[in-house]
Protein backbone atom coordinates (compact mmCIF):
# COMPACT_ATOMS: atom_id res chain seq x y z
CA UNK A 1 0.00 0.00 0.00
CA UNK A 2 1.48 3.34 -1.07
CA UNK A 3 0.91 6.64 0.67
CA UNK A 4 -1.34 7.68 -2.24
CA UNK A 5 -3.99 5.20 -1.17
CA UNK A 6 -4.03 6.55 2.40
CA UNK A 7 -4.86 10.13 1.36
CA UNK A 8 -8.44 11.44 1.70
CA UNK A 9 -10.64 11.74 -1.38
CA UNK A 10 -10.72 13.88 -3.29
CA UNK A 11 -7.08 14.59 -2.56
CA UNK A 12 -6.05 18.23 -2.91
CA UNK A 13 -2.38 18.76 -3.69
CA UNK A 14 0.14 21.41 -4.67
CA UNK A 15 1.17 21.18 -8.31
CA UNK A 16 4.89 21.35 -9.18
CA UNK A 17 5.87 24.64 -10.85
CA UNK A 18 9.37 25.29 -12.14
CA UNK A 19 10.98 28.28 -10.46
CA UNK A 20 8.07 28.62 -8.03
CA UNK A 21 7.51 25.61 -5.76
CA UNK A 22 10.95 25.66 -4.18
CA UNK A 23 11.67 24.45 -0.66
CA UNK A 24 10.85 27.81 0.96
CA UNK A 25 7.53 28.24 -0.82
CA UNK A 26 6.47 24.69 0.02
CA UNK A 27 7.55 25.18 3.63
CA UNK A 28 5.46 28.35 3.96
CA UNK A 29 2.47 26.57 2.45
CA UNK A 30 2.91 23.65 4.85
CA UNK A 31 2.85 26.14 7.73
CA UNK A 32 -0.14 28.11 6.48
CA UNK A 33 -2.45 25.36 5.26
CA UNK A 34 -0.97 22.02 4.33
CA UNK A 35 -1.95 20.35 1.03
CA UNK A 36 -2.48 16.60 0.95
CA UNK A 37 0.66 16.13 -1.15
CA UNK A 38 3.43 18.33 -2.55
CA UNK A 39 5.92 18.01 -5.39
CA UNK A 40 9.36 19.52 -5.87
CA UNK A 41 10.24 21.62 -8.88
CA UNK A 42 11.39 19.36 -11.68
CA UNK A 43 15.07 18.41 -11.73
CA UNK A 44 16.93 17.09 -14.76
CA UNK A 45 18.17 13.53 -14.30
CA UNK A 46 21.59 14.57 -15.61
CA UNK A 47 21.87 17.18 -12.85
CA UNK A 48 20.98 14.55 -10.25
CA UNK A 49 23.64 12.16 -11.53
CA UNK A 50 26.41 14.43 -12.81
CA UNK A 51 25.58 18.12 -12.29
CA UNK A 52 27.13 20.59 -9.85
CA UNK A 53 25.90 20.43 -6.27
CA UNK A 54 24.06 23.75 -6.56
CA UNK A 55 21.65 22.11 -9.03
CA UNK A 56 20.54 19.72 -6.30
CA UNK A 57 18.95 22.64 -4.44
CA UNK A 58 15.63 21.72 -6.08
CA UNK A 59 15.67 18.46 -4.11
CA UNK A 60 15.77 20.16 -0.71
CA UNK A 61 12.68 19.70 1.44
CA UNK A 62 11.58 19.72 5.07
CA UNK A 63 9.88 17.01 7.09
CA UNK A 64 6.77 19.17 7.58
CA UNK A 65 6.01 18.86 3.85
CA UNK A 66 5.36 15.11 3.85
CA UNK A 67 4.17 13.43 1.81
CA UNK A 68 6.62 15.00 -0.63
CA UNK A 69 7.27 13.70 -4.15
CA UNK A 70 10.42 14.40 -6.18
CA UNK A 71 9.78 15.28 -9.82
CA UNK A 72 12.40 14.46 -12.46
CA UNK A 73 12.63 15.11 -16.19
CA UNK A 74 14.83 14.05 -19.07
CA UNK A 75 14.88 11.46 -21.85
CA UNK A 76 17.71 9.04 -20.97
CA UNK A 77 16.42 5.82 -19.36
CA UNK A 78 19.87 4.99 -17.96
CA UNK A 79 19.96 8.29 -16.09
CA UNK A 80 16.43 7.75 -14.82
CA UNK A 81 17.55 4.39 -13.42
CA UNK A 82 20.31 6.10 -11.44
CA UNK A 83 18.35 9.22 -10.47
CA UNK A 84 15.49 7.10 -9.12
CA UNK A 85 17.90 5.55 -6.63
CA UNK A 86 19.09 8.98 -5.55
CA UNK A 87 15.48 10.02 -4.93
CA UNK A 88 15.04 6.93 -2.76
CA UNK A 89 18.24 7.68 -0.85
CA UNK A 90 17.04 11.23 -0.19
CA UNK A 91 13.99 9.91 1.63
CA UNK A 92 11.23 11.14 -0.66
CA UNK A 93 7.77 9.58 -0.46
CA UNK A 94 7.38 9.16 -4.21
CA UNK A 95 8.92 9.77 -7.63
CA UNK A 96 7.09 11.67 -10.37
CA UNK A 97 8.21 11.86 -14.01
CA UNK A 98 7.48 15.10 -15.82
CA UNK A 99 5.93 14.39 -19.22
CA UNK A 100 4.07 17.68 -19.46
CA UNK A 101 6.45 20.66 -19.45
CA UNK A 102 5.66 22.67 -22.63
CA UNK A 103 8.79 24.82 -22.51
CA UNK A 104 10.45 24.88 -25.93
CA UNK A 105 13.89 24.19 -24.49
CA UNK A 106 12.54 21.12 -22.68
CA UNK A 107 9.97 19.67 -25.07
CA UNK A 108 11.99 20.20 -28.27
CA UNK A 109 14.79 18.10 -26.78
CA UNK A 110 12.38 15.21 -26.32
CA UNK A 111 11.86 15.66 -22.58
CA UNK A 112 8.78 16.89 -20.72
CA UNK A 113 5.75 17.05 -23.01
CA UNK A 114 8.02 15.99 -25.86
CA UNK A 115 7.66 12.42 -24.56
CA UNK A 116 4.01 12.43 -25.65
CA UNK A 117 5.32 12.03 -29.22
CA UNK A 118 7.49 9.04 -28.24
CA UNK A 119 5.29 6.78 -26.10
CA UNK A 120 7.67 3.83 -26.37
CA UNK A 121 10.49 5.91 -24.92
CA UNK A 122 8.15 7.24 -22.23
CA UNK A 123 7.33 3.69 -21.19
CA UNK A 124 11.02 2.68 -21.27
CA UNK A 125 11.81 5.59 -18.95
CA UNK A 126 9.10 4.49 -16.53
CA UNK A 127 10.45 0.95 -16.58
CA UNK A 128 13.99 2.17 -15.91
CA UNK A 129 12.89 4.36 -13.01
CA UNK A 130 10.93 1.48 -11.50
CA UNK A 131 13.95 -0.84 -11.79
CA UNK A 132 16.04 1.76 -10.00
CA UNK A 133 13.50 1.96 -7.20
CA UNK A 134 13.30 -1.82 -6.91
CA UNK A 135 17.08 -2.30 -6.91
CA UNK A 136 17.55 0.34 -4.22
CA UNK A 137 14.77 -1.16 -2.11
CA UNK A 138 16.45 -4.54 -2.54
CA UNK A 139 19.63 -3.27 -0.89
CA UNK A 140 21.79 -2.02 -3.76
CA UNK A 141 24.07 0.83 -2.67
CA UNK A 142 24.50 3.98 -4.69
CA UNK A 143 28.14 3.04 -5.34
CA UNK A 144 27.03 -0.34 -6.66
CA UNK A 145 24.55 1.41 -8.92
CA UNK A 146 27.37 3.46 -10.44
CA UNK A 147 27.52 6.68 -8.43
CA UNK A 148 30.94 8.04 -7.51
CA UNK A 149 31.73 8.57 -3.85
CA UNK A 150 31.78 12.38 -4.24
CA UNK A 151 28.22 12.30 -5.58
CA UNK A 152 27.07 10.05 -2.75
CA UNK A 153 28.58 12.56 -0.30
CA UNK A 154 26.44 15.29 -1.91
CA UNK A 155 23.30 13.28 -1.22
CA UNK A 156 24.45 12.73 2.37
CA UNK A 157 24.84 16.49 2.82
CA UNK A 158 21.31 17.06 1.53
CA UNK A 159 19.96 14.61 4.09
CA UNK A 160 22.01 16.25 6.84
CA UNK A 161 20.73 19.68 5.85
CA UNK A 162 17.23 18.32 6.42
CA UNK A 163 18.32 17.11 9.84
CA UNK A 164 18.52 13.42 8.97
CA UNK A 165 21.60 11.39 9.89
CA UNK A 166 20.15 7.87 10.09
CA UNK A 167 20.18 5.61 6.99
CA UNK A 168 17.07 5.97 4.85
CA UNK A 169 14.71 3.00 5.34
CA UNK A 170 14.65 0.73 2.29
CA UNK A 171 11.20 0.73 0.68
CA UNK A 172 9.69 0.86 -2.79
CA UNK A 173 8.49 4.33 -3.72
CA UNK A 174 5.37 4.75 -5.86
CA UNK A 175 5.96 5.98 -9.41
CA UNK A 176 3.71 8.64 -10.95
CA UNK A 177 3.53 10.77 -14.10
CA UNK A 178 2.43 14.36 -14.72
CA UNK A 179 1.47 15.08 -18.32
CA UNK A 180 -0.89 16.85 -20.75
CA UNK A 181 -3.79 16.00 -23.04
CA UNK A 182 -1.59 15.70 -26.10
CA UNK A 183 1.12 17.35 -28.17
CA UNK A 184 -0.29 19.31 -31.14
CA UNK A 185 -3.87 18.18 -30.51
CA UNK A 186 -5.88 16.44 -27.81
CA UNK A 187 -5.24 12.68 -27.83
CA UNK A 188 -5.98 11.82 -24.24
CA UNK A 189 -7.35 8.27 -24.63
CA UNK A 190 -4.47 6.89 -26.66
CA UNK A 191 -1.81 8.60 -24.53
CA UNK A 192 -3.30 7.63 -21.18
CA UNK A 193 -3.69 4.04 -22.36
CA UNK A 194 0.05 3.97 -23.11
CA UNK A 195 0.87 5.21 -19.62
CA UNK A 196 -1.51 2.74 -17.99
CA UNK A 197 0.46 -0.13 -19.50
CA UNK A 198 3.19 0.68 -16.94
CA UNK A 199 0.70 0.82 -14.04
CA UNK A 200 1.77 4.10 -12.42
CA UNK A 201 0.32 4.86 -9.00
CA UNK A 202 -0.94 8.23 -10.25
CA UNK A 203 -1.39 10.12 -13.51
CA UNK A 204 -1.73 13.88 -13.07
CA UNK A 205 -3.28 15.43 -16.17
CA UNK A 206 -3.09 19.11 -17.10
CA UNK A 207 -6.09 20.01 -19.25
CA UNK A 208 -4.16 21.52 -22.15
CA UNK A 209 -1.98 20.26 -24.99
CA UNK A 210 1.66 21.24 -25.40
CA UNK A 211 0.70 23.50 -28.29
CA UNK A 212 -1.67 25.45 -26.05
CA UNK A 213 1.05 26.11 -23.46
CA UNK A 214 -1.01 27.96 -20.80
CA UNK A 215 -3.31 29.74 -23.25
CA UNK A 216 -7.07 29.33 -23.38
CA UNK A 217 -8.91 27.30 -20.80
CA UNK A 218 -8.21 23.84 -19.44
CA UNK A 219 -10.37 21.11 -21.02
CA UNK A 220 -11.90 19.38 -18.02
CA UNK A 221 -14.20 17.31 -20.20
CA UNK A 222 -11.09 15.56 -21.59
CA UNK A 223 -9.80 15.13 -18.03
CA UNK A 224 -13.16 13.54 -17.18
CA UNK A 225 -12.77 11.05 -20.05
CA UNK A 226 -9.34 10.13 -18.73
CA UNK A 227 -10.78 9.65 -15.24
CA UNK A 228 -13.33 7.21 -16.63
CA UNK A 229 -10.57 5.38 -18.51
CA UNK A 230 -8.41 4.77 -15.42
CA UNK A 231 -11.26 3.79 -13.11
CA UNK A 232 -10.74 0.27 -11.82
CA UNK A 233 -7.11 0.04 -13.00
CA UNK A 234 -5.52 0.81 -9.62
CA UNK A 235 -4.12 4.10 -10.96
CA UNK A 236 -5.42 7.40 -9.58
CA UNK A 237 -6.24 10.28 -11.93
CA UNK A 238 -5.63 13.84 -10.74
CA UNK A 239 -6.85 16.86 -12.70
CA UNK A 240 -4.93 20.11 -13.07
CA UNK A 241 -5.61 23.45 -14.70
CA UNK A 242 -7.39 26.76 -13.95
CA UNK A 243 -8.23 25.94 -10.32
CA UNK A 244 -8.54 29.32 -8.64
CA UNK A 245 -10.57 28.48 -5.54
CA UNK A 246 -11.58 25.59 -3.33
CA UNK A 247 -15.06 25.93 -4.79
CA UNK A 248 -13.58 25.19 -8.23
CA UNK A 249 -12.18 21.97 -6.78
CA UNK A 250 -15.58 20.76 -5.58
CA UNK A 251 -17.20 21.55 -8.93
CA UNK A 252 -14.50 19.85 -11.02
CA UNK A 253 -14.48 16.71 -8.87
CA UNK A 254 -18.25 16.35 -9.10
CA UNK A 255 -18.24 16.96 -12.86
CA UNK A 256 -15.38 14.66 -13.83
CA UNK A 257 -15.02 11.97 -11.16
CA UNK A 258 -11.29 12.58 -10.75
CA UNK A 259 -9.62 11.22 -7.62
CA UNK A 260 -8.29 14.65 -6.79
CA UNK A 261 -6.76 17.84 -8.12
CA UNK A 262 -3.43 19.61 -8.13
CA UNK A 263 -3.51 23.39 -7.71
CA UNK A 264 -0.85 25.54 -9.34
CA UNK A 265 -1.23 29.22 -10.16
CA UNK A 266 -4.22 29.61 -7.83
CA UNK A 267 -1.82 29.32 -4.87
CA UNK A 268 0.54 32.12 -5.96
CA UNK A 269 0.58 34.80 -3.31
CA UNK A 270 -1.92 32.76 -1.26
CA UNK A 271 0.00 30.13 0.71
CA UNK A 272 -3.05 29.78 3.00
CA UNK A 273 -5.08 28.44 0.03
CA UNK A 274 -5.36 24.92 1.48
CA UNK A 275 -6.63 25.90 4.93
CA UNK A 276 -10.24 25.14 3.95
CA UNK A 277 -9.60 21.99 1.93
CA UNK A 278 -11.89 19.96 4.21
CA UNK A 279 -14.78 22.25 3.27
CA UNK A 280 -14.00 21.66 -0.40
CA UNK A 281 -14.05 17.90 0.22
CA UNK A 282 -17.46 18.19 1.85
CA UNK A 283 -18.82 20.07 -1.15
CA UNK A 284 -17.27 17.55 -3.54
CA UNK A 285 -19.09 14.77 -1.70
CA UNK A 286 -22.39 16.67 -1.95
CA UNK A 287 -22.43 17.79 1.68
CA UNK A 288 -23.80 21.32 1.80
CA UNK A 289 -23.11 22.11 5.42
CA UNK A 290 -20.43 24.66 4.62
CA UNK A 291 -20.29 26.92 1.62
CA UNK A 292 -16.93 27.51 -0.06
CA UNK A 293 -16.51 30.77 -1.90
CA UNK A 294 -13.86 32.08 -4.24
CA UNK A 295 -11.85 33.37 -1.29
CA UNK A 296 -12.77 31.10 1.63
CA UNK A 297 -9.88 32.16 3.84
CA UNK A 298 -10.04 35.59 5.44
CA UNK A 299 -6.54 37.03 5.69
CA UNK A 300 -5.96 40.49 7.13
CA UNK A 301 -3.33 42.76 5.65
CA UNK A 302 -1.28 42.39 8.83
CA UNK A 303 -1.24 38.61 8.47
CA UNK A 304 -0.50 38.83 4.75
CA UNK A 305 2.55 40.99 5.40
CA UNK A 306 3.71 38.82 8.31
CA UNK A 307 3.64 35.70 6.11
CA UNK A 308 5.37 37.57 3.30
CA UNK A 309 8.20 38.58 5.65
CA UNK A 310 8.53 35.04 7.02
CA UNK A 311 8.74 33.68 3.47
CA UNK A 312 11.42 36.19 2.51
CA UNK A 313 13.45 35.50 5.65
CA UNK A 314 13.41 31.75 5.05
CA UNK A 315 14.41 32.26 1.42
CA UNK A 316 17.35 34.55 2.22
CA UNK A 317 18.54 32.22 4.99
CA UNK A 318 18.53 29.29 2.57
CA UNK A 319 20.06 30.75 -0.59
CA UNK A 320 21.71 33.99 0.53
CA UNK A 321 21.13 37.68 -0.15
CA UNK A 322 22.79 37.57 -3.60
CA UNK A 323 20.01 35.29 -4.83
CA UNK A 324 17.21 37.36 -3.28
CA UNK A 325 16.13 38.64 -6.71
CA UNK A 326 14.53 35.22 -7.24
CA UNK A 327 12.12 36.06 -4.41
CA UNK A 328 10.75 39.17 -6.12
CA UNK A 329 8.05 37.38 -8.10
CA UNK A 330 6.67 35.92 -4.88
CA UNK A 331 6.68 39.36 -3.24
CA UNK A 332 4.66 40.72 -6.13
CA UNK A 333 2.13 37.87 -5.94
CA UNK A 334 1.43 38.68 -2.30
CA UNK A 335 0.44 42.22 -3.33
CA UNK A 336 -3.15 41.75 -4.41
CA UNK A 337 -6.61 42.32 -3.04
CA UNK A 338 -6.00 45.45 -0.96
CA UNK A 339 -5.88 49.22 -1.66
CA UNK A 340 -2.74 50.43 -3.44
CA UNK A 341 -1.57 46.84 -3.97
CA UNK A 342 -0.52 47.61 -7.55
CA UNK A 343 1.69 50.48 -6.39
CA UNK A 344 3.37 48.28 -3.78
CA UNK A 345 3.75 45.44 -6.29
CA UNK A 346 5.59 47.76 -8.68
CA UNK A 347 8.11 48.56 -5.95
CA UNK A 348 8.67 44.90 -5.02
CA UNK A 349 10.61 44.28 -8.25
CA UNK A 350 13.46 46.41 -6.86
CA UNK A 351 13.74 44.82 -3.41
CA UNK A 352 17.07 43.05 -2.98
CA UNK A 353 17.09 41.89 0.66
CA UNK A 354 14.94 41.23 3.70
CA UNK A 355 16.16 44.51 5.15
CA UNK A 356 14.92 46.36 2.05
CA UNK A 357 11.59 44.57 2.31
CA UNK A 358 11.18 45.64 5.94
CA UNK A 359 11.79 49.26 4.96
CA UNK A 360 9.38 49.16 2.02
CA UNK A 361 6.53 47.66 4.05
CA UNK A 362 7.07 50.07 6.92
CA UNK A 363 6.94 52.99 4.50
CA UNK A 364 3.78 51.62 2.87
CA UNK A 365 1.93 51.13 6.14
CA UNK A 366 2.92 54.63 7.33
CA UNK A 367 1.20 56.26 4.37
CA UNK A 368 -2.05 57.87 5.59
CA UNK A 369 -3.94 56.91 2.43
CA UNK A 370 -2.96 53.23 2.81
CA UNK A 371 -4.29 53.13 6.38
CA UNK A 372 -7.48 55.06 5.66
CA UNK A 373 -8.42 52.82 2.74
CA UNK A 374 -7.95 49.48 4.50
CA UNK A 375 -11.13 47.39 4.08
CA UNK A 376 -10.71 45.64 7.43
CA UNK A 377 -11.23 47.56 10.68
CA UNK A 378 -7.75 46.98 12.04
CA UNK A 379 -6.82 48.84 15.20
CA UNK A 380 -4.11 51.46 15.46
CA UNK A 381 -2.28 49.15 17.86
CA UNK A 382 -2.17 46.37 15.25
CA UNK A 383 -0.91 48.77 12.59
CA UNK A 384 1.76 50.20 14.87
CA UNK A 385 2.91 46.74 15.89
CA UNK A 386 3.32 45.70 12.26
CA UNK A 387 5.30 48.85 11.43
CA UNK A 388 7.63 48.09 14.34
CA UNK A 389 8.10 44.49 13.16
CA UNK A 390 8.88 45.72 9.66
CA UNK A 391 11.33 48.44 10.67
Amino acid sequence: MTFWLSLPRPLIGLSPMDGVTDACFRSIIAQQGKPDVSFTEFTHVHDVCHGPEVHLETLLYSERERPIVAQLYGKDPALFYLAAQAVCELGFDGLDINMGCPSKSVASSGSGAGLIRTPELARTIMQAARRGIEDWAGGQTLEEAGFKSARVAMFERLNQQRGTTDPTPRRQLPLSVKTRLGYDSEAVEGWVEELLMEQPAVISLHGRTLRQMYRGTADWSAIGRAAALVKGTGTLLLGNGDIQSLDDIAVRVRETGVDGVLVGRGVLGSPWFFRSKEQARMRAHGMNGTEVGRDPVEVSLSERFAVLIDHAQQFQALVGEKQFYRMRKHLGWYCKGFPHAASLRAQMVRVSSVEGLHALLADFRNRPEAIVDLPQAESDDELSALVLRCS
